[in-house]
């Protein structure tokens, strides 16, 4: 195209340059005019292919804006073709859907008819299993359910919790200095066990957490729940060692747990008394040597303590929150809490009552309970029920938005197998005894 349009440039010049000569030398027109006649050819020339360029390009452009618009029109019959058969396909689907809802109705109340049948005589063959395997039960105990022992099987935790130990009271007729003394000897003499207890989220009941609970192993091999036995450690200034113990066993827990998976975590509870304690420097120095677990081990404190802490327990709640660790409230008597200032001190979970979450008790909350898991959700908190014992009050609590579960309904606590923590790494401080690890808050619940 260039080269044809070279030389027709070329050719017309030269004309108009032939034009011009002829009329100078044959002519004898002015040497002007010649010039101007040599110069009106090209240019004549010229603007008529300009215009001629201009109008050719106009007339391919509205060609290629008509095609455009033709392609435009068909894709929009194109994409009302489609919506119209996805409407036809969504009408489709649902009928299917209402034919097979309809259909399986029957069929689903016939099934659960049937796993409500099956789970009743399971209960009936474990406990007739229980009868046969232990003559003589005393009377009043229950066995356990066949439900919790078939939730408790399936955990992760299986491999480091045996068969749980029925619990008793071991300080009748014992007066209160015979009961601390009695209590003294099993912390200094190690006989203090722990008990892992799983929380599980709601409603699919996978275990997320477990809680650590200490029982006192009396001499006469009698097991004592803490609730019976803390009141006299708290009273002879024994928790802050109690509470060394307790945390050194549950770094080896997270540890242990940590080979199997990552996402599982440990409450461990802490008494408000070892925040202040004159060994908590010691103790501090052993959990800063674990910060690494600190994601997967939660501190636990009462309602009762976290209320009473002054400006010393709250610097030892700062101590080990700047260390990465978590925090817990239990025990709660009512539901008049600060969450925003919780959670600025480190507390990332409540632990509280079916009672108190489903407002079957006094009105002791700002708010309705129903509310209460969304109150604590907006600010980083999450909340579990304890205590839960039934699938009635689950079924309320899921009706409450509530995430996280712990009773007897699914496990009750069970002890560890010491020889399972056996070559935990880090599972103790190096060169600590059991005076240098007793400065941490909890010994459980």
């Amino acid at each position: 195209m260039r080269i044809r349009v070279i030389v027709i440039a070329v050719g017309v010049v030269l004309i108009g340059v032939a034009i011009g000569a002829a009329l100078y030398l044959r002519l004898g027109v002015s040497a002007t005019d010649a010039i101007v006649a040599a110069l009106f050819l090209p240019a004549a020339v010229a603007i008529y292919n300009a215009v001629a360029v201009h109008r050719h390009g106009q007339a391919q452009m509205r060609q290629e804006v008509s095609e455009l618009g033709r392609g435009a029109d068909e894709l929009a019959r194109r994409f009302s073709e489609l919506e119209r058969r996805l409407a036809a396909a969504e009408g489709k689907v649902e009928t299917v859907l209402d034919k097979a809802l309809a259909t399986t109705a029957p069929l689903a109340s016939e099934v659960e008819e049937l796993s409500r049948l099956v789970k009743q005589l399971a209960d009936l063959v474990t406990a007739h299993d229980v009868v046969l395997a232990h003559p003589r039960v005393e009377e009043g105990s229950a066995p356990q359910p066949a439900a919790a022992a078939a939730a408790a099987a399936a955990k992760p935790a299986e491999a480091i919790a045996a068969p749980a130990v029925r619990e008793v009271a071991a300080f009748s007729g014992l007066d209160r200095d015979a009961i601390i003394a009695v209590v003294r000897g099993a912390i200094e003499g190690g006989r203090i066990d722990f008990y892992l207890q799983p929380i599980v989220t709601l409603p699919q009941r996978k275990v997320r957490y477990y809680e650590a609970l200490s029982r006192l192993n009396a001499a006469n091999g009698e097991i004592v729940a803490a609730a019976d036995f803390l009141p006299y450690a708290e009273d002879a200034a024994l928790m802050p060692k109690l509470d060394g113990l307790a945390a050194a066993r549950c770094v080896q827990i997270v540890r242990r747990l940590a080979l199997k998976n990552r996402d599982l975590g440990v409450f461990c509870n802490l008494s408000a008394a070892t925040l202040t304690d004159a060994g908590f420097p010691q103790w501090l120095e052993f959990i800063d040597a674990n910060r690494a677990i600190a994601p997967s081990l939660i501190f636990e404190f009462t309602q009762t303590a976290v209320r009473a802490m002054g400006p010393a327990e709250h610097a030892g709640l700062a101590a080990l929150a700047t260390r990465g660790f978590r925090f817990s409230m239990d025990n709660l008597a009512d539901l008049r809490i600060e969450p925003r200032e919780l959670t600025e001190r480190g507390f990332r979970f409540i632990k509280a009552p079916p009672t108190l979450l489903l407002g079957r008790g006094a009105a002791t909350a700002e708010v309705p309970p129903a509310e209460f898991s969304d109150q604590l959700g907006r600010f980083g908190i999450d909340l579990i029920a304890e205590r839960i014992e039934s699938e009635a009050i689950v079924v309320d609590l899921l009706d409450h938005d509530v995430r996280f579960g712990q009773g007897l309904l699914f496990s009750p606590p069970r002890p560890l197998r010491p020889e399972a923590l056996q070559g935990v790494a880090g599972d103790a401080a190096p060169d600590a005894g059991p005076a240098e690890l007793a400065q941490a808050g909890g010994g459980g619940s």
